[in-house]
């Protein structure tokens, strides 16, 4: 199990799919004009999975280039990466979390441990916690917080105070996440958001349902 989903082995059905089924927010809603035969046509140009898809969008010029040989509009294109890109959040550096002191924080990243995607590839069995624990002086305890933390940061939309809001919740890994009934963890998030502040203002149900519309597509 990798921080981020394997795009090679995602479908261009299945991404379609995924567009199709999530609650877009209105910027991004353009997605659905045509967007089976827009998908046909990207398959046709040799473009059968979501990694492909990254790579002929990655840069300015290959995107240009995909809407003059498939005749779909640039502006198009644009909308669709940013909405896959948005399925590969921007690992959180470990400096941004208050359980680590300073001389943790270094320890850590002696071992090349500097975000939440190196601390989740290291803390996969309760064994590498351990020795992780072990190398760099972090209480087992506060490394097993970091590594829900970091687990929960995989999800689309789940910046680092909804993951602590997450897991005050109750909710301390995607797959719980999606079984979790939305408006129960609409009322959760906002009562325990009002007593600890994780963050200003409050989380709407829509916004819940979202998050968990985006863990489903998290692999274990």
């Amino acid at each position: 199990m990798s921080y981020a989903m394997n795009t090679e082995f995602i479908s261009m059905d299945a991404l379609e799919d995924r567009i199709q089924s999530t609650d877009l927010v209105p910027s991004r809603v353009p997605l659905l004009e045509g967007i089976q035969e827009k998908f046909f046509i990207l398959e046709q140009q040799g473009v059968h999975t979501l990694g492909e898809l990254r790579r002929v969008l990655k840069t300015n010029p290959r995107l240009e280039e995909t809407a003059r040989s498939s005749g779909i509009d640039s502006q198009y294109l644009i909308l669709l990466r940013r909405e896959i890109e948005g399925y590969f959040p921007k690992p959180l550096a470990l400096m941004e979390f208050d359980e680590l002191n300073p001389v943790m924080l270094e320890k850590l990243t002696r071992s090349e441990i500097r975000d939440t995607a190196g601390l989740f590839s290291a803390t996969r069995s309760p064994e590498s916690l351990v020795a992780l624990s072990e190398s760099c002086g972090v209480e087992v305890g506060t490394l097993t917080t970091l590594a829900k933390l970091a687990d929960l940061s995989r999800v689309q939309w789940v910046s680092l105070p909804v993951a602590r809001l997450l897991l005050a919740c109750g909710v301390d890994n995607p797959a719980t996440l999606v079984t979790t009934d939305a408006e129960d963890l609409f009322e959760a998030f906002n009562q325990v958001n009002l007593e600890a502040q994780f963050f200003k203002g409050k989380i709407g149900l829509r916004d819940v349902k979202r998050l968990i519309h985006a863990a489903k597509f998290v692999e274990d």
